[in-house]
């Protein structure tokens, strides 16, 4: 069986299998992922996505790259009685998507899309998040960064998407020259939350490959 540049396939695979699938909304969202080729949380990561968030229970959830609206509506499932999910997203037929998809939901009082670039909307975004997930740009992780240790209150999780892109990350033998840039920014970026004196911070190398950040304090001590 082939394998992927992140994880034996067969493993993939039987994680896979044994995962609960997902039911309603988030059945039929996988489904139209798939027939239109657009990029969601991969099945093992939704699962851990599902996990750490029901164990932390949070009240106010950020997410930057809404796409379709699938993790939004994943991530309401663990939310506190009367929690709130922000999410950011820049294209308008994905805005389109996911607002339509979040109101099939149910979830429109629950889930606010706010439209444009994310480095324009996070200057203006204030409050605390029990959570910060970024599935976006990937170039663009390190200049989310500081705007998310702001917004993350300490004891809140930053969970980050795509992190190994497809193996190049962690090998230069994967790495496609027209993705060099990227891959460069996101090697800066992984170091950074690595060695952040805020932030203790794991890789996981699911899916297409996942960071969690714990926020230990809320100054760097520098």
């Amino acid at each position: 069986m082939a394998e992927s540049n992140i994880t034996r396939e067969y493993v993939t695979q039987y994680i896979r299998k044994i995962t609960p699938q997902q039911k309603g909304v988030l059945k039929e969202l996988e489904k139209y992922a798939i027939e239109h080729h657009v990029p969601i949380v991969q099945p093992e990561v939704a699962q851990l996505i599902r996990v750490l968030t029901k164990t932390i229970a949070p009240m106010k959830i950020l997410e930057i790259g809404t796409a379709i609206g699938y993790s939004a509506i994943l991530f309401a499932q663990a939310l506190k009685p009367g929690g709130k999910i922000v999410t950011i997203e820049r294209y308008d037929k994905m805005i389109e998507l996911a607002k339509q998809n979040i109101q099939k939901a149910g979830l429109e009082d629950i889930i606010q899309v706010i439209a444009g670039d994310a480095q324009e909307v996070l200057v203006d975004i204030t409050g605390e998040f029990d959570c910060i997930f970024i599935d976006a740009a990937k170039g663009k992780y390190l200049t989310f960064l500081p705007h998310c240790l702001r917004l993350l209150k300490t004891g809140g999780l930053l969970i980050s998407d795509n992190v190994l892109y497809q193996g190049m990350i962690a090998s230069d033998k994967f790495v496609v020259r027209r993705k060099k840039t990227i891959v460069t920014r996101m090697r800066q970026y992984l170091d950074t939350i690595s060695h952040h004196p805020q932030l203790e911070s794991t890789i996981i190398p699911i899916g297409d490959g996942v960071a969690v950040s714990y926020k230990v304090r809320s100054d760097s001590g520098e």
